[in-house]
């Protein structure tokens, strides 16, 4: 075997890689550069090399993040959190169902051992909310916040939402100005992902984990018709899954 030819082509193709991801980071606006974590399109881990439930052993494309990153960058957009609120002294937290339950969940765990340890004189109060949208025959859209009674609860506090992912960030945008209807005294969003889409109306959450290509992401609480959620990391479905798990 010629050793050098190994090494040079072995060095070219890093040399390429490395290219690509300087070339992608470079397409990556500041505001997002500097608030996440990019994934540059292409990255991703073997599947082989993790713990993946059996049922989607063969139904996945890769691995783009896995389970021990999501919780040592929830750790910090915890701390990230509460240093945004000094003077705060009850937080409520929004977490959208169905999806950002598993980041929510680790989110406000990561916020409590803060304050804990901390000595922050905070509470923080959980409220479970769906975002539903109606379109008018004019293509329009209008939303919905299911879960809470009555939004005038919110008046006056600070309000925190919690997110599985953002996608075209529409959604978002229209929920965040509803609730502000109802004057609160703050209203933030975190994100544990941003997708890359052109399809994008340009928002960003307040604090985001991961910014991510624009394929079909599922694990950690999001899904593909129910499935998926109990993967622990998140990873990218390929086509099998695709048509496996169709209803």
């Amino acid at each position: 075997m010629n050793l050098t030819k190994c090494t040079l082509s072995s060095v070219f193709h890093i040399t390429r890689r490395l290219s690509f991801s300087r070339t992608a980071m470079a397409e990556v606006p500041d505001e997002i550069r500097n608030k996440c974590l990019v994934i540059p399109d292409g990255s991703g881990y073997d599947i082989n090399m993790f713990s993946i439930p059996v049922k989607y052993a063969n139904f996945l494309k890769k691995v783009l993040i896995p389970n021990g990153l999501i919780k040592d960058r929830t750790s910090r957009l915890a701390s990230d959190i509460l240093g945004s609120l000094p003077n705060t002294k009850s937080l409520v937290v929004l977490c959208v169902l169905k999806g950002g339950y598993k980041f929510c969940s680790e989110l406000v765990d990561a916020m409590e051992r803060y304050i804990c340890s901390c000595e922050i004189n905070m509470s923080i109060k959980v409220e479970f909310i769906r975002l539903k949208s109606y379109h008018n025959t004019e293509s329009t859209g209008e939303i919905k916040v299911i879960g809470l009674s009555d939004l005038s609860c919110l008046t006056g506090k600070d309000v925190l939402i919690v997110e599985d992912i953002i996608d075209t960030g529409k959604t978002m945008t229209k929920a965040l100005k509803l609730i502000d209807e109802y004057k609160p005294n703050s209203v933030q969003c975190a994100s544990l992902l941003l997708k890359r889409t052109p399809h994008s109306c340009g928002y960003v959450p307040e604090y985001l984990g991961f910014e991510v290509e624009n394929s079909f992401i599922v694990g950690y609480g999001i899904d593909y018709n129910e499935f998926y959620r109990d993967l622990p990391h998140i990873g990218v479905i390929n086509e099998d899954g695709i048509k496996a798990f169709a209803e």
